[in-house]
């Protein structure tokens, strides 16, 4: 399916709810879309490597790590195991880390910035709640649209 998000805003008007933070594409590819897989975390990635190791399935993993740039949420490892699994993207509300490796892979990185910290691992966080980037509240189902011009979200019901 080829899109576009200016497109998808004109067409859906606020339907179309756009994510105003200002986000940096760090993998090989800038379009990803698909439905949501939401985490809430602050700084500990250890649901995030779990759910990379799961079939993605076309889905975009939807990260709120708080907007913390202490920590990287994301690095190589976990981004080669997200491709290989099927995962359309990744947005991260935080940072990653490993910058010239995750620009070689033909995924959607989408995040605030980089980080050369790793961060712990706790298993605090959690899988499936509502977050909130860049002023939108994404649910976990709801359809995630991004590109080089910005990020889209448009609500499950309203795609059916």
């Amino acid at each position: 399916m080829t899109f576009n998000t200016t497109d998808l805003c004109d067409e859906h008007g606020d339907l179309a709810r756009v994510v105003v933070q200002p986000l940096v594409d760090f993998g090989a590819r800038a379009h990803c879309s698909g439905p949501a897989v939401t985490v809430k975390c602050f700084e500990d990635n250890s649901h995030i490597k779990t759910l990379s190791m799961q079939s993605g399935e076309g889905r975009v993993l939807v990260v709120d790590g708080g907007g913390s740039h202490r920590c990287a949420l994301l690095g190589d490892m976990i981004a080669e195991d997200l491709l290989k699994n099927g995962w359309a993207g990744v947005i991260i509300n935080g940072c990653i880390r490993d910058k010239a490796a995750l620009a070689q892979l033909d995924i959607a990185i989408k995040a605030l910035g980089t980080s050369p910290r790793k961060s712990v691992k706790r298993e605090e966080g959690q899988v499936g709640l509502t977050v909130n980037i860049g002023g939108q509240l994404i649910a976990n189902g709801d359809r995630i649209y991004a590109d080089e011009d910005g990020v889209v979200v448009i609500d499950t019901l309203t795609s059916q």
